[in-house]
């Protein structure tokens, strides 16, 4: 994250708990915003969803995002994120969604229902802004 000032990096580790609006088009041009979970390996925002829900087939077929990342103690204190997904997969989905859960929640099950199948997307940062 070069281009990430110092300052807003706390806003990305696990024991912060922000929550990232993830901010879509859909396909009749309106947008569409989502607060979500998030994790980050030092490159990549790493978001799960489950497959057929409506921010799964967006990103799917549109890879640009935006998204805007509040600090919880103070939400005028945010970082908005310009990138693009990089990576998509099924594979360790539900592990994913557990981490996540333990992150945000303090306990790592998640519920599982029948047929859902999760799906892990990297977003890859090209542009921060920040505010605060």
């Amino acid at each position: 994250m070069s281009n990430l000032p110092e300052k807003f990096t706390d806003l990305f580790v696990a024991e912060k708990k922000a929550l990232a609006y993830l901010a879509l088009v859909k396909r009749d041009g309106t947008p569409q915003v989502t607060p979500v979970w998030f994790d980050f390996d030092g490159t990549h925002i790493i978001i799960n969803t489950a497959r057929g829900r409506v921010k799964d087939k967006i990103l799917h077929k549109h890879p640009r995002v935006a998204l805007a990342i509040a600090d919880p103690a103070n939400p005028y204190r945010y970082v908005q994120v310009s990138g693009k997904v990089v990576g998509e997969t099924e594979d360790g989905g539900y592990e994913q969604i557990c981490a996540l859960a333990e992150k945000y929640r303090g306990v790592r099950e998640y519920p599982k229902n029948p047929g859902e199948v999760r799906v892990t997307y990297k977003i890859l940062p090209e542009k921060f802004t920040t505010m605060g």
